[in-house]
């Protein structure tokens, strides 16, 4: 008979300890530990096989003695998405998304099932039954669904049963919190289910070189739920990102063993499922009748993509002792460091301005190169004057008001006079280095902070 008894486990870091503690040893969170049945003597049954015995003896092998093979991507027909997964599906990769409650990540993994037409997907629901399934599908797709399954399942047993009859090339889980394995007597969606499922279908995945989406919830702070070691055991995790009650969707890496970590990919919510979009600086620049004064456009990368983003400013008297800074989208401490800047090298009297920035589209931007755009938004709005919605920017500022080079300028140019942009502003430094007999768009290079406001403002 095998013995069970309780332990406490840290659904933060995954710690483990025969008590119940109010701090974690290991990640310093409070309150963090939940009781867990743990049944001792149950390990044979720790496997994805339904059949015992299957096991297989891996032995070390020398680096030499290992034959590279060329990398093999599953390539979807969505392009966002294969850009933040590095290229495509890697065949036998844990992937993990997660995201706020209604925000699509059902419908894109549906989507994408219903796209690989040339491979099986076997779709694992706990949260809806066959004909709710059948209802969205029939709602994001016309076609035949080709070799699409759906299995409304919770036990981990069952779905690995169904798996060894069907044998899919990709298995797409929604959501991990749902599944339950009977190796433990605790409920769904505790910490020790969530870990031991996870476990069980990565080993799954990396023995038999099948690709596993996990549908993932996410907590009231915005973190992935669960234990912290779930984000440790996956090979990539995504995060669905917007507002619910706005159409876009912004799809980002946090984790990729396979790729970059800085790529992102944008769509926007129809009634028909989720569409890519494939120029975001449309919907990153707002449309307006006529140019306004607070307003810019700066030059940004976010991972391989150039993209334009509008800087939107409001500087006003404070009407209050303390002047207020509030910025969406942008990092506080960078921007009190700029109006430093402009106060100390440039003579505007900052301190005493209420500031509010706002960068369009509801993206987050921590690329330096906004520097400039985001000063010449602020300067704006503080003199009433606008500025010309031709002209585009893309320079860092340095604390002596100087104004540095950014990588990757010619994109960002050619970014801009794809978009019909007529002048761009950048660092006399980056100017240096560039051939501009191909480019149609003028190219202003300035070497101080000053200088810019000279020519804008007089």
């Amino acid at each position: 008979m095998a013995k069970s008894k309780t332990l406490f486990f840290c659904q933060s870091c995954g710690y483990e300890s025969a008590k119940w503690l109010g701090k974690c040893p290991s990640c310093s969170a409070w309150n963090s530990f939940v009781e867990e049945l743990v049944v001792k003597g149950e390990t044979s049954k720790n496997d994805w096989r339904p059949e015992p015995g299957r096991e297989r003896l891996n032995k070390p092998k020398k680096l030499d003695e290992i034959t590279a093979t060329a990398e093999v991507r599953i390539q979807t027909t969505d392009a966002e998405l294969n850009r933040v997964l590095g290229g495509g599906i890697v065949p036998g990769s844990l992937v993990l998304i997660g995201g706020e409650p209604g925000i699509g990540k059902s419908t894109l993994m549906l989507q994408l099932g219903l796209s690989i037409r040339q491979q099986k997907t076997l779709y694992v629901s706990g949260e809806e039954s066959d004909q709710q399934l059948k209802m969205r599908a029939q709602r994001i797709s016309t076609q035949s669904p080709g070799n699409f399954y759906m299995l409304t399942e919770t036990n981990t047993r069952n779905v690995f049963a169904a798996i060894e009859e069907l044998k899919p090339q990709l298995v797409i889980v929604d959501s991990i919190q749902t599944l339950y394995s009977p190796v433990l007597d605790s409920v769904a969606g505790s910490v020790g289910q969530v870990r031991q499922c996870a476990g069980e279908l990565m080993k799954f995945a990396k023995e038999t070189n099948t690709t596993v989406f996990l549908v993932g919830h996410i907590t009231k702070d915005g973190s992935l739920a669960g234990p912290k070691v779930l984000e440790h055991m996956v090979d990539t995790v995504l995060q669905f990102e917007g507002d619910q009650h706005l159409a876009y969707r912004i799809l980002r890496t946090t984790k990729n063993r396979f790729g970059s970590t800085s790529e992102i990919g944008i769509y926007e919510m129809r009634g028909t499922g989720l569409r890519e979009v494939s120029n975001p600086s449309e919907i990153l620049i707002s449309q307006k009748d006529g140019p306004l004064s607070g307003a810019t456009i700066g030059a940004t990368i976010e991972g391989n993509r150039p993209l334009l983003i509008e800087i939107q400013s409001l500087v006003s008297v404070a009407s209050y002792g303390t002047p207020q800074r509030t910025p969406t989208g942008f990092d506080q401490k960078r921007l009190n460091m700029l109006l430093a800047v402009l106060e100390k090298r440039c003579g505007f009297r900052m301190g005493t301005q209420d500031v509010f920035v706002n960068m369009a589209g509801g993206i987050y931007v921590e690329d330096p190169a906004i520097d400039l755009a985001l000063c010449v938004s602020l300067i704006s709005s503080l003199e009433e004057i606008a500025i010309d919605e031709k002209i585009c920017f893309a320079a860092e500022v340095g604390l002596g008001g100087e104004l540095r080079a950014v990588n990757r300028i010619e994109q960002r140019i050619s970014e801009a006079e794809k978009l019909g942009f007529h002048e761009i502003y950048i660092s006399k430094f980056n100017q240096k280095s560039l051939d501009l007999s191909k480019v149609h768009i003028q190219v202003r290079g300035f070497g101080q902070l000053k200088e810019v406001f000279e020519r804008l403002f007089g």
